[in-house]
């Protein structure tokens, strides 16, 4: 990272910008050009491994690359804030950002399926606990995207 004043590099502060963030931007590989989805998410971070987890329909483009490519880019970001300046060209963003990159795979285990759509729901419910049948279970695909590399990024107001 070219401002090193920015980098977070502290995992506990990554956690607590994620935990902040509302869409995941999964970036995939096509043909061409790169195939980016805006996702609902959740996640784990056990104290070694940090891991996305995120649901769709059972079929569609993003599950296909991810079988030709399971190499996976991600993007998150939140607290936007204007910093307006007196020339356009000094005007700037305050924000916090996630970036990284991982392998995804799909969630077949019913028990990891339901503890993973369990931690999509707490993310943005977290007063409440979700419960799955199995109809439920089997309506969705469920994969997770395990982070081999992440870095935050922090810009201020000053």
């Amino acid at each position: 990272m070219r401002r090193k004043d920015r980098e977070v590099t502290e995992i506990r502060e990554i956690i607590e910008i994620i935990e902040k963030c509302d869409v995941c931007r999964v970036a995939l590989f096509a043909e061409q050009y790169p195939y980016i989805v805006p996702l609902n998410f959740g996640f784990i971070y056990d104290g070694a491994m940090l891991t996305l987890y995120f649901h769709g329909a059972k079929s569609g483009t993003k599950l296909e690359l991810i079988k030709q490519n399971p190499h996976a880019g991600f993007a998150m970001d939140c607290a936007h804030r204007l910093i307006a300046r007196e020339k356009a060209c000094n005007y700037s963003m305050a924000y916090e950002s996630v970036v990284g990159y991982g392998d995804i795979e799909f969630v077949l285990d019913i028990e990891e399926k339901h503890r993973a759509l369990r931690q999509l729901m707490a993310h943005y419910v977290p007063e409440q606990e979700f419960d799955f049948d199995t109809q439920d279970l089997a309506a969705v695909t469920v994969f997770k995207l395990i982070v081999r590399q992440v870095t935050g990024k922090r810009v201020t107001v000053s």
